[in-house]
């Protein structure tokens, strides 16, 4: 039955995606022009022109280009784009328009990971990887939760267990703050929990790409199967989907790269929630179209939000606290509009 569903569903039209990569595309190279270090759009198109064909450039400026600012944007449209994704895949599998990468803790696990392992004194690199282990474990913990408990809503068990071990790391990241060296430690712990790409690396990028295809790859190939799982579990069934199976596979894609998102620019809030929503109102709750334009729309968001952190100030604001400044209104207009028009 599955399959005849597949057959004769409406392949997406593409036409929008070339334009939206199109629009990526001028994006990143105005993200690369914006800075400390002035370089016109011209300037960048000459050191580009010059690493691909030889010849002069500025050192200086060839280095600011190709050893900070690309490693920035580059992980901004890529963890801008896992988050997306993730959110609109926790909304459409727990079917319900408030619910974010954070609603399973991976966030909080990852943030609990990174803290204690900067508690520890230990390197970046460590850093990075308590943050994505710490993230895992959050989820596998609400997932045995889930599990545990039966006779109840799969995705209502999900929900509230997911806020249940939020709490208990949440409580645990508060622990680590209290024990935390007030000069030292807990300034690069506040920093670390407001999200930033300040510091991200080629090495920091490339490190997460693996992890980051292995998530979005069962969520790209599922998608059309995330159209049944929104009209929810009996009605899935029926249409001869396995939807415990399909939810774990789903879950495990989706924390995936959650985690590996925060393991490198800390934790950076309401991306998940806000995108898919515009996403969603843009080309509709078909999840064909809606993946592929909540990951491009969250690339493009982060990209901005981080060009207005460097630009805004003197000194660079986090993103978490940007983000904050459309996600929070956003989320009150949510509330108070409820579900009319989600699905």
């Amino acid at each position: 039955m599955a399959a005849e569903v597949e057959t004769v569903a409406a392949r997406p039209h593409n036409g929008w995606i070339a334009g939206g990569l199109a629009g990526l595309l001028v994006l990143c190279l105005v993200s690369m022009t914006v800075g400390k270090y002035g370089a016109g759009p011209f300037a960048v198109f000459d050191v580009v022109k010059t690493a691909l064909v030889g010849g002069k450039a500025d050192p200086i400026l060839q280095t600011v280009l190709f050893n900070v600012r690309l490693p920035r944007v580059a992980a901004g449209l890529c963890v801008g784009a896992a988050l997306a994704a993730a959110g609109a895949t926790y909304q459409g599998i727990f079917r319900n328009p408030l619910v974010s990468p954070d609603i399973l803790g991976v966030s909080a696990g990852a943030s609990l990971g990174a803290v204690t392992a900067i508690f520890l004194s230990l390197p970046v690199a460590a850093i990075q990887l308590f943050a994505f282990a710490g993230g895992l474990l959050a989820v596998a913990a609400v997932y045995l939760v889930g599990l545990a408990v039966r006779n109840r809503d799969p995705a209502l068990t999900l929900v509230l267990a997911g806020i249940a071990i939020g709490a208990l790391v949440g409580a645990g990241i508060s622990l680590v703050k209290i024990l935390a060296d007030p000069y030292d430690q807990l300034p690069a712990i506040t920093y670390w929990l407001l999200g930033s790409l300040t510091a991200v690396t080629r090495f920091d990028v490339l490190s997460i790409l693996p992890a980051l295809v292995i998530g979005i790859v069962p969520l790209a190939l599922f998608r059309w199967r995330m159209n049944l799982m929104t009209l929810g579990e009996d009605e899935a069934q029926s249409m001869g989907i396995d939807t415990g199976r399909m939810r774990l596979v789903l879950i495990a894609g989706a924390t995936l790269v959650t985690a590996a998102s925060v393991s490198v620019t800390g934790t950076i809030g309401w991306i998940g929630l806000v995108i898919p929503h515009i996403a969603r109102m843009l080309v509709g709750p078909d999840f064909r179209r809606l993946l592929p334009a909540s990951m491009m729309l969250g690339g493009a968001y982060l990209l901005v939000v981080d060009m207005l952190a460097r630009s805004l100030a003197m000194i660079e604001i986090p993103l978490g606290i940007l983000t904050a400044v459309v996600g929070a209104p956003f989320f009150l207009w949510l509330l108070a509009s409820g579900r009319r028009g989600w699905q």
